[in-house]
């Protein structure tokens, strides 16, 4: 017997109304091509999103990969969306230099300079150095090192890295075009109306080709450098990645949280 079109009409509200929850988005991480170069670049919106920087889990041990930390926040009823590298890393995972998680600085901003040609120095301590954050308001951006320092922002998240890669619009002196130092890079700009942008390339690239890709491709004043080589990875299930660092793991990851 046919059910009547009220009855129908319920059912498939209460269906609707017990549906599983949206997938998580698939168009936060997407492929680009820059100057015969491929990425992976995923936007981020700070002031919507909710955006997190990570290093050790609830038994105070670092997380070290993508996997241990969707784990954990699997536990505490939140799905990671997609993650990045965040800043470059003592052998046993520390973060170098300022690390400040959910408004707590548990590593100071590291101020060395090291008195040699830029050539020889290596890149965390390439003058200028800078530090990607998100202030307690929300507004994200990056400053030069000793510009963050000056203006002392509260902040809500915070990671120190080098060198800068785009510097109020001008690409870091240090970086040469044509360059054959050249691998794996990841990088984060702050780009127009405050929208973030995490890059990792798929190709072998050198800092200045990676640079303008911030600049000329992204639309980003600002951008820094965060690792390379072994140390630049990202977590993207839209894209079937779920990168492992040949260190062993990773230090800081920077991910967003649904």
């Amino acid at each position: 017997m046919r059910a009547p079109l009220s009855r129908l009409l319920a059912t498939l509200l209460l269906l609707g109304a017990a549906a599983p929850p949206e997938p998580a988005r698939a168009d936060i991480c997407v492929p680009e091509r820059f100057e015969g170069a491929d990425y992976i670049v995923c936007t981020v919106d700070p002031a919507q999103d909710k955006l997190r920087i990570f290093w050790r889990g609830a038994d105070g041990r670092p997380y070290r990969s993508f996997s241990n930390l969707a784990r954990g926040l699997a536990d505490q009823g939140d799905s990671l969306v997609f993650a990045i590298n965040g800043g470059m890393y003592e052998p046993d995972y520390t973060p170098l230099g300022l690390y400040v998680e959910d408004g707590r600085e548990l590593r100071p901003a590291d101020q060395t300079r090291i008195d040699k040609p830029q050539r020889k120095v290596p890149n965390f301590y390439k003058t200028p150095n800078g530090i990607f954050y998100v202030s307690v308001e929300g507004d994200a951006a990056i400053l030069t090192t000793p510009a963050f320092l000056a203006r002392g922002p509260a902040t809500r998240m915070a990671t120190q890295s080098g060198p800068m890669l785009v510097i109020d619009g001008a690409l870091h002196p240090a970086l040469i075009p044509g360059s054959s130092d050249r691998t794996r890079r990841s990088g984060v700009g702050v780009c127009e109306t405050g929208r973030v942008r995490f890059a990792i390339s798929q190709d072998s690239v050198n800092f200045h080709s990676f640079a303008r890709l911030f600049r000329d491709h992204l639309s980003c004043p600002n951008a820094l450098f965060l690792d390379g080589g072994r140390g630049a990875g990202l977590y993207a299930p839209s894209l079937d990645r779920n990168d492992w660092s040949w260190h062993g793991g990773y230090g800081p990851m920077i991910g967003l949280v649904e």
